[in-house]
């Protein structure tokens, strides 16, 4: 069973598009988020809005490699990651809000640049030897074929659940 087929080239267009709104949308308001709001937690035993941007910095960093990677194999298997122990180590709610917030700016428009230049063919190669079901935010099984397409929109997706936890 194929889990993605391969997006034509206005849709892959209409994503970079939406990536880039979502930057651009997201940016001045994490920004409006004071200092003082930026460290309370969103709920008991939950990540502060720091700890989310931390997250979603560790994710840039683990995914940007993983795209980078991708692109000179045909199996889209990587090593995982512990988001807790990475946001533990970083101690994230240490450092200014707005240094994260750009750190966070300026990592993603690169990614978004790295995406706009993958050839389609190697973004629409269907690869059936992946780890996705371990590391790909939505579900997948790890008997269907999947695309490095599947997976830059799943790290999209990973980053606006995440936006939206703070900005709800």
């Amino acid at each position: 069973m194929v889990t993605t087929q391969p997006s034509s080239t206005n849709a892959w267009t209409d994503f970079l598009e939406h990536f880039r709104e979502t930057l651009a949308t997201a940016s001045p308001r994490l920004r409006a988020i004071s200092e003082s709001q930026s460290v309370i937690p969103k709920a008991e035993g939950k990540w502060s809005s720091k700890e989310i941007v931390g997250h979603l910095i560790d994710s840039a960093a683990n995914n940007h490699q993983r795209f980078v990677r991708a692109q000179f194999s045909d199996e889209l298997v990587f090593a995982g990651y512990e988001p807790n122990e990475w946001i533990r180590v970083q101690h994230y709610m240490d450092e200014p809000w707005a240094d994260l917030v750009q750190l966070w700016q300026l990592y993603n428009q690169h990614i978004l640049h790295l995406m706009s230049f993958v050839p389609t063919e190697t973004r629409t190669k269907l690869r059936s030897k992946h780890n996705l079901h371990q590391i790909a935010s939505d579900t997948i099984s790890e008997n269907d074929a999947v695309t490095l397409d599947y997976f830059m929109r799943d790290y999209l997706d990973h980053m606006k659940k995440h936006l939206g936890q703070i900005l709800a």
